[in-house]
């Protein structure tokens, strides 16, 4: 049994304002071959499921083609969405045959080119490949599914958990049902309920209620005979599309009214609970008040208008700005800002800087932040991290960056890329342990919870503005599903009898 797997992952913040250029993708880097294997196989990412499912099958030759990965930014361009279809589509075409293919992909990817890039890539991947190869889709929890994505797909799963360190786990499962299917032991029937709701990100986690309620509806679910798969998936509220919000899949074998009835159910549960599922977090001077009070540390103060994981620059500086005009310092953070990087480099360490900080990317996310400061280490920005982390990644890579320290008590770890919180380690690469921190600043809502959790004190959601801001009334959206809740309030939804209950 031969399979190739090819995939791009990109979440694109339709109202973020740096696009997902073919530079981008490049220097992120896009792997071939076994170059995929060597970075994912002992990861805890999607393709290391596969792995984990197919290895000691002696039938089953596993063929890396072509993979890219970029942190969330705006959306991509026609010039990368070309560039990245030419390449998996080639790689697919001229490798095979093919029994299978596996496609580990986002789901939240929009374009220029492509408003559904993932259900448009799915959609040439069948034409291409034929009816008879099995297709495995696998999916962050964040996708906005399409109807392209399952029509043309004989399996989709997605991640079950956010934070997301499951996404070998339901890349093992896809895997075992694909091969499944190709020894002819089952027969997949899959059926997806999409009601017209947004969840919002501060909603979204897993562990928290009403979500673990869901959560727990769809694993009861699983235990019925004749159920291959339920997936609950939250959808991504930053993206633009049609397809935004909650979609519910269910899988079977062979029984397409047991898996509409089962996402139906777990469908409607969720839209019973769609008051709860909205969420509004706590305004930036209230939660700088009380972690400059705090008695316990570090208490760790989530900026939910930068988060980076959904799209935004990194180089907000409301919080900072909000902690100086309070007289509240001894805050430690990462910032991104290339530029005042390589004036660090030049001048070196140990070395006086005077500079404007952070809130250059665009308008949406603060004024730069004005600092006289000391360069108290220089990295290449490169980590490791050994534990289960967001997304499963083992291997980090912030860009060149400066730690500094500011006369009136700032710590700046300054960053040439995006630098998500997603690890302890990027901090304690350049030899700051978060654990001895009065106030850390995160740059997320989801992503650094299993860093950050287990040391903090205590955890606050601010209220950022941004291209990420939890206020989803801020942002004009021109494709979305109109009636939808909670945009209109009045909306209305009843479980629908087919896939395509949005396209009527």
């Amino acid at each position: 049994m031969r399979i190739g797997y090819a995939g791009f992952q990109h979440e694109s913040n339709s109202f973020a304002h740096v696009p997902a250029s073919l530079d981008k993708w490049k220097e992120a880097g896009i792997l071939y071959g076994d170059a995929i294997r060597a970075e994912y196989e002992t990861s805890q990412a999607t393709i290391a499921g596969y792995y984990q499912r197919l290895r000691d099958e002696p039938e089953v030759e596993l063929v890396p083609l072509v993979f890219a990965r970029l942190t969330p930014s705006g959306q991509m361009t026609h010039e990368a969405t070309e560039f990245l279809f030419r390449e998996i589509l080639e790689s697919i075409s001229t490798n095979g045959p093919w029994d299978a293919i596996f496609l580990p992909l986002h789901g939240a990817a929009v374009s220029d080119l492509y408003r559904d890039a993932d259900g448009e890539l799915v959609r040439q991947v069948r034409n291409l490949v034929g009816p008879d190869v099995i297709i495995a889709t696998s999916l962050d929890m964040h996708a906005n599914v399409s109807e392209k994505i399952v029509k043309y797909s004989d399996v989709v799963t997605a991640y079950q958990t956010n934070p997301h360190i499951d996404p070998d786990k339901q890349a093992f499962m896809a895997a075992d049902m694909v091969l499944r299917t190709y020894r002819g032991e089952i027969r997949p029937s899959m059926f997806m309920a999409a009601p017209p709701l947004s969840v919002n990100i501060l909603s979204q986690g897993t562990s928290d209620e009403p979500m673990a309620s869901i959560l727990r509806l769809a694993e009861t679910a699983r235990a019925i005979p004749g159920i291959l798969y339920v997936g609950v998936v939250e959808g991504y509220p930053y993206s633009d599309v049609e397809e935004m919000g909650m979609t519910f899949i269910a899988i079977t074998d062979d029984n397409p009214d047991l898996a509409k009835a089962v996402a139906n159910e777990v469908a409607s549960l969720s839209w019973q609970l769609r008051e709860e599922l909205q969420g509004g977090a706590v305004a930036i001077d209230v939660a700088l008040k009380e972690a400059s009070e705090a008695t316990a540390f570090p208490i760790v103060l989530f900026d939910v208008g930068d988060n980076i994981g959904a799209g935004t620059p990194g180089d907000s500086t409301f919080i900072l700005h909000a902690a100086r005009k309070l007289g509240i310092s001894q805050i430690t953070q990462a910032l991104c800002d290339p530029e005042i990087v390589v004036l660090c480099q030049e001048l070196g360490v140990g070395s006086h800087i005077s500079a404007s900080v952070g809130g250059k990317a665009d308008s949406m996310h603060g004024e730069p932040f004005d600092i006289e400061a000391k360069v108290i280490a220089l990295v290449d920005g490169r980590y490791e991290e050994p534990k289960a982390s967001h997304g499963g990644f083992r291997f980090y890579d912030d860009g060149n960056s400066a730690l500094v320290k500011t006369e009136d008590g700032f710590t700046l770890l300054l960053t040439t890329l995006p630098a998500m919180s997603s690890s302890l380690e990027q901090f304690r690469s350049v030899g700051i342990d978060p654990v001895l921190q009065k106030i850390m600043v995160v740059k997320g809502v989801h992503s650094p919870r299993p860093a950050y959790e287990p040391i903090a004190a205590k955890m606050i959601w601010l209220a950022t503005p941004g291209a990420s801001s939890a206020d989803l009334s801020t942002f004009v959206y021109k494709h979305r599903r109109i009636p939808m809740y909670p945009f209109e309030e009045e909306t209305v939804w009843a479980p629908s009898e087919t896939n395509e209950e949005r396209l009527t």
